[in-house]
This record gives structure tokens, C-alpha cells and sequence, in this order.
């Protein structure tokens, strides 16, 4: 993993208004960076902020406040129609459901033709067509598939569709939004893997979004775990699970089953209680060892070195 930064997000905060005088704090002030050739998981329960942090990150929502820089450059800056195409094209994003975000309508040519249209990427009709039939290849479909429609597809296959549709715009940088959890579990495997295999053949970065702790896991090369807009731990992948230090990530942990009848017979859930937190200050993102970050109070702070046993 190289030390150049791909992505710097800074106190990053996404606000939506939900009537008079509400609030809600999808995401909350987080920070983090994202280096060339590595994938950064970000987890967490179904609102946490996980999915409105990448759709943030990409522009689909506009900032609260806070910073995105990619490449070095401000991505919620003014941009002119030439610069958010350029930025357009090195950022791309592989959705959740490949059912709602496929159009019925259109072939699998021209679905995952779109991005090579927009930025003339082929000098005409033929070049368009050997390009899509050449990502349908790298994704593991066949090049006869071009000319169908994606009901005609099972699910796994349309993310393969999904996947080729934001290759074919040759990006940097894809967010994976949930790419796996709409997909039997036999099927989760074979697209992980083949993001893996696309990464280490096109040197692609990835910020991985998930639920699923123990696919993170494995494809992840670092680990942020978000609770209520905030990232609560951030750490080495094998860290994280090794040595989890913040209350949250440990119940996370405990609820990954495993296939050993008799672990799961005796396995002890951790529940996570908020209110146990010390409320006398507010807590803050702190460095408990080299690249092991947590949010805690001063307070916890000392008490999470104990747990390490960290002087």
C-alpha cells in the first residue's frame, strides 16, 4: 500500500432538514484518508451514516460542512462542467441494489456505454462495442450479453453489469456502496473477489461500505467503524478485530456467527448501551497506538490503554 493519499476527508458533517426545528446528523463531523492502492472498509448498522458518508464523498450530496479533497483537489469546490467531468471520471460508484440502478430500458451495451459516451472515450460505433464487450469479459460475463436487458440477468450478474459500468470510464477511485448485500451469500464471495482481483490488474482504490464485518475483513486493508455520523474506531484491518477497543465495535464483533455449532451454542452477544458513556465532556477522536484511533472522552481514553495494557 503506497503512502500517497488518494482521499482526504476532513470534519466531514451531512445535515438533512426533517421538518421544523429537526435535524437529522446522518453524518457528523468525521475524518479520515484513503491511500493509492488500498481499501478502506467503512462499517457500521443500517444508519450510521455509512452510505450518506460515500454519497458525500462522491458529490451526489452536497456537504454540510467540512472538506472532500481527491487528488488534491477540492471536491466540493466550484467546479466548471469541464473539471466535474474530469472529476467524474476518476471517482465512480457501484450501487447496492443492481436491480433499482440499472435501467429496464436500455441494453447492457448501452448501459455500460453511457460513461464512454460522455467522455468520448470511443472514436465510433465499433470501438463502443469492442470496449463494452472487452469489460463484460473482465467481469466474468460474455460478450453475447451485450445485447440484453437486465431483467434477464440473476443479481450477481447485474452487479457484474454495475461493476463493468463504472470501469468503463477507466477511474481511479470507486466507492462500493454495499455492493454485496442484495446478493445470495454463495454469490457475495465471487464479486468480492473479483473487486480484489480488478484492484491488484487495474491498480484501483476502494472505499468499501458494508454491514458485514467478516467480508470487510477480508477485503479491506483498513477500517473505520461509524455509529449515529461518527466514526467511533479506526484501525488496521487485523488490528481492529485482534485488539477492538470502543464498546460498539465489540458488539459488532460478537454478532458475526461462525460455522462451529458449538461456538455459536456458547457464543456471548456484547450489547452496545450509549448512555453508559461518561457525559462530562465530549468525546473526541483520539490515537490510542500508531494507527489505532478510537472516540472517547479522556476518561475512557486512559481506561482503553488499560484494556491494551498501554502505558
Amino acid at each position: 500500500m503506497s503512502k500517497e493519499k488518494v482521499l482526504e476527508v476532513k470534519d466531514l458533517k451531512k445535515h438533512f432538514s426533517a421538518g421544523k426545528d429537526k435535524l437529522i446528523k446522518a453524518v457528523d463531523g468525521i475524518s479520515f484518508d484513503i491511500f493509492k492502492g488500498e481499501t478502506f472498509g467503512l462499517v457500521g448498522e443500517s444508519g450510521s451514516g455509512k452510505s450518506t458518508a460515500g454519497r458525500t464523498i462522491i458529490r451526489l450530496y452536497d456537504a454540510t460542512s467540512g472538506q472532500v479533497t481527491f487528488n488534491g483537489e477540492d471536491v466540493h469546490g466550484k467546479k466548471s462542467k469541464d473539471q466535474l467531468r474530469k472529476f467524474n471520471r476518476k471517482m465512480q460508484m457501484i450501487f447496492q441494489d443492481p436491480s433499482s440502478s440499472l435501467n429496464p430500458r436500455m441494453t447492457v451495451l448501452d448501459i455500460i456505454a453511457e460513461g464512454i459516451d460522455v467522455h468520448n472515450l470511443a472514436k465510433n460505433d465499433t470501438e463502443r462495442k469492442k470496449r463494452v464487450e472487452e469489460l463484460l469479459e473482465v467481469v466474468g460475463l460474455n460478450k453475447e450479453h451485450a445485447t440484453r436487458f437486465p431483467h434477464e440477468f440473476s443479481g450477481g450478474q447485474r452487479q457484474r453489469i454495475g461493476i463493468a459500468r463504472a470501469l468503463a470510464v477507466e477511474p481511479d477511485f470507486i466507492i462500493a456502496d454495499e455492493p454485496i448485500s442484495a446478493l445470495d451469500v454463495s454469490i457475495q464471495a465471487q464479486v468480492v473477489n473479483l473487486l480484489k482481483k480488478l484492484q491488484k490488474d487495474r491498480g484501483l482504490t476502494y472505499l468499501f461500505i458494508a454491514h458485514d464485518l467478516s467480508m470487510v475483513k477480508y477485503i479491506s486493508d483498513r477500517i473505520g467503524v461509524m455509529y449515529m455520523g461518527n466514526l467511533v474506531e479506526l484501525a488496521d484491518s487485523d488490528e481492529l478485530y485482534d485488539n477492538p477497543v470502543h464498546p460498539y465495535t465489540k458488539s459488532l464483533l460478537s454478532a458475526i456467527p461462525l460455522p462451529d455449532p458449538r461456538y455459536e451454542r456458547e457464543r456471548q452477544r456484547i450489547t452496545y448501551d450509549p448512555s453508559a458513556h461518561d457525559m462530562s465532556e465530549q468525546a473526541e477522536f483520539r490515537e490510542i497506538k500508531p494507527g489505532h484511533w478510537v472516540r472517547a472522552t479522556t476518561k475512557e481514553y486512559e481506561q482503553y490503554k488499560k484494556d491494551l495494557n498501554i502505558k
